[in-house]
């Protein structure tokens, strides 16, 4: 079993800034990508922003320029910074990793997520 712990959220004013965290822990070989996605009420869960194992970054256009995504791949940790944030960008932030678990299987996992809150 792989769990993965998302932490930083909270309530910031629009241009503010947060960092979020996730780690995975559990018995797994290796994390081929981890990414974040969102969740807003009533809309379905987007991507913000992932990464591969080889360093290979993505980014939807609205958040281009304003979130940055990175690994500390020895402690198996994701982080999303995310500046210049608007309104728009409130939602429930989800860490997704895709692991390769100890029966050779490889299977997205998510964590539980983490309320973002963009509000003056």
């Amino acid at each position: 079993q792989v769990q993965l712990v998302e932490s930083g959220g909270g309530l910031v004013q629009p241009g503010g800034s947060l960092r979020l965290s996730c780690g995975a822990s559990g018995r797994f070989l290796s994390i081929t990508a981890m990414g974040w996605y969102r969740q807003a009420p009533g809309k379905e869960r987007e991507l913000v922003a992932t990464t591969t194992s080889g360093g290979i970054t993505n980014y939807p256009d609205s958040v281009k320029g304003r979130f940055t995504i990175s690994i500390d791949k020895a402690k198996n940790t994701v982080f999303l910074q995310m500046n210049n944030l608007k309104p728009e960008d409130s939602a429930v932030y989800f860490c997704n990793a895709n692991v390769t678990d100890s029966r050779l299987r490889q299977r997205d996992y998510w964590g539980q997520g983490t309320q973002v809150t963009v509000s003056s």
